[in-house]
Parts: C-alpha cells; structure tokens; sequence
C-alpha cells in the first residue's frame, strides 16, 4: 500500500518551443531576404567589412535590423532566465528557486529589457542633441546594435539546448557572459576606429557619454540585481 503520494509538477514548455520556433523563423526569412547583407552579418566578428558598408544610419530603422531587434530581445530575455534559474539553485536539495519554465518571469525580463534599451536610446538621443554630436550618435547606436544584435544570434541556439537540459553547470553561463562581453568591447574598439576622426574632434562629449550612458546604466543594473538578491 502506498504511505505517501508526491504530486508530479508538469512544466508547461509549449510557450518557450513556440518562441524558440518563431525567432529562428524570423532569423530564416531575414537571411532569405537579405542574403548578401546577412552573409557580411554573419561574419562580423572576422571582418569589419559590415560595419563600413552600413554604417548609414538609415539602417537602423531597416526591416532587417527591426526583425532581428526582435529576435535579441527573446534571446536575452531567455538567457537572463536560464542564468537566474542556474544559479538559484539549492546546493544542498538541488531544488531551484526560479523555474525557467516561468512564462511571466520571461514576459517581465522581456518588457523590462524592451523598456530599458528604448528608454537609453531615447535618452541617448537627447543628450546627442544637446551636444550637438546627433550625427556622429546614430552611427555610433547603430554599430552597438549591430553587435548587440549579432551576440543575441549567437546564444540563441545555446538558449534552446540549455532550455530542454537539467543540471547545466553554473560554467556554461558565466563562459557566455565573458564572450559576450569581449565581442562587445571589440565592437568599442572598431566603432572608435571607425569614427576616430569625429571623436577626437569631440573627444570631452565622447567621454562623457561613455560614463553617463554606457557604463552608469549597467553599473546600477548590476548594483540593483546584486543588492536585491542579497
């Protein structure tokens, strides 16, 4: 006779494979419809050939940028919730604290990283005015969307094999945070080789934009997380 019954939790997936689908199909119909600038896309950490053929700022408001806006803010929001989910789990149960089945959880970081990307750009897009280096801004805006973009592809699928798998090692995400950040401080460095010759003329402005709205932001992102979970 059986002395005690345990429920069996069901995680629903359905609306994470729904997702999963709908983002690679987004990113196959951004290849099929602009083949040879995704082919210079998928080789933007070898080459800079990208980066100096759009580098017009007409291309950040492109159906292909668009479209794979999109793509980056579900892939980030899942890699955000698959860290948090690794690493809230119990040493001692095994059990975890965050689900990486919550759906509202992933709607919340989503809404959260949608609000907070526009929120700096518009934010961006005012002190550029101010400073008079609106120009220089969106070319500069559109190469860390490039970047941002093209790293959000790429942890993509690793995205859907850490979704469907157990006990992934707390390695694997802090080995993707420090690739990420190096792609990104390369592109830094090709944005400030591209346009070097507009940020000497603007070098103080230049300066100060990268501390109030490029390290400020993440710095009291990071402050707030670590303090909350403290």
């Amino acid at each position: 006779m059986i002395d005690q019954l345990h429920p069996r939790i069901l995680e629903n997936k359905d609306w994470a494979t729904l997702l999963f689908v709908l983002t690679f199909a987004v990113v196959a119909m951004t290849k099929s419809a602009y083949e040879t600038r995704f082919s210079e896309f998928s080789k933007l950490i070898f080459s800079d050939k990208y980066a100096k053929i759009y580098r017009d700022n007409n291309h950040l408001k492109s159906s292909f940028t668009v479209g794979l806006f999109f793509v980056q803010i579900i892939s980030y929001a899942f890699f955000i919730l698959l860290t948090l989910h690794i690493f809230s789990q119990n040493p001692k149960t095994g059990a975890y604290a965050i689900l990486k089945t919550d759906w509202i959880l992933f709607v919340q970081i989503a809404t959260f990283l949608l609000y907070f990307i526009l929120a700096k750009y518009l934010i961006e897009k005012i002190v550029a005015a101010s400073f008079n280096i609106d120009e220089f801004m969106e070319l500069f805006n559109l190469q860390k969307v490039t970047y941002r973009t093209y790293i959000g592809i790429l942890i993509l699928p690793i995205n859907a094999v850490l979704f469907y798998y157990d006990n992934i090692s707390k390695t694997i995400p802090l080995v993707i945070i420090g690739i990420s950040l190096c792609i990104s401080l390369y592109s830094y460095f090709i944005s400030i080789k591209t346009y070097q010759n507009v940020i000497i003329g603007k070098l103080f402005y230049f300066i100060l934009y990268l501390c109030a709205l490029e390290i400020a932001p993440y710095y009291f992102m990071y402050y707030w997380i670590t303090k909350g979970s403290a």
